[in-house]
């Protein structure tokens, strides 16, 4: 963009196609039609569109998962897990009806564990006004059994939730094409 700032730019662009989302629409001829704008940052808007467009697909397919059973946030949640080296530790936050609002990982360990406190677990659960949360960890070493110390913090977090009033609907352990729910185990 030589000779022009960035800004000035942004605002030719505005004024030439009206708005954001009609300049998402364009071509990239169309957009080398402005002066100041070569192929490679025409096609850089197209992509940086594109992949707007898709994040913004993604977000709108999370929002109508509504976990209705451990199989289907596993079923979600393996291809995420299955090239991660390291354990990684998860809380997915679900609205009143079970449905999926967000995940964010809470603690990334070693290749067997990864340190999980119950702050983190129910800060991310109340700064998104969760109902009900899901705990979902990996197992790198291809074993989805729990351990002693997945038994314990699953039975700590359940008792903080109680607390909080706000309600752990599973605690799920990834492990490569495998799953095993520590409620259908009767572990909560």
């Amino acid at each position: 963009m030589k000779g022009k700032d960035v800004l000035e730019l942004a605002h030719e662009l505005i004024t030439e196609f009206g708005s954001l989302k009609n300049l998402a629409s364009q071509s990239v001829d169309a957009i080398l039609r402005v002066t100041g704008i070569g192929p490679e940052k025409a096609s850089t808007l197209i992509a940086s569109f594109e992949l707007n467009l898709r994040i913004q697909q993604e977000i709108e397919s999370n929002k109508s998962l509504k976990v209705t059973s451990p199989k289907v946030i596993a079923e979600y949640f393996i291809p995420y897990f299955r090239d991660k080296q390291k354990e990684q530790f998860i809380v997915v936050t679900l609205n009143s009806s079970n449905i999926m609002q967000r995940f964010n990982i809470i603690s990334e360990g070693s290749l067997n564990s990864s340190i999980v406190h119950p702050r983190e677990v129910f800060k991310t659960a109340i700064d998104n006004r969760a109902a009900n949360i899901v705990l979902i960890h990996n197992h790198p070493s291809g074993n989805p059994d729990p351990s002693k110390e997945d038994i314990e913090i699953t039975k700590t977090l359940v008792d903080s939730g109680r607390i909080l009033g706000i309600k752990i609907f599973d605690h799920i352990i990834i492990a490569g094409n495998f799953y095993v729910s520590l409620v259908e185990k009767r572990i909560i």
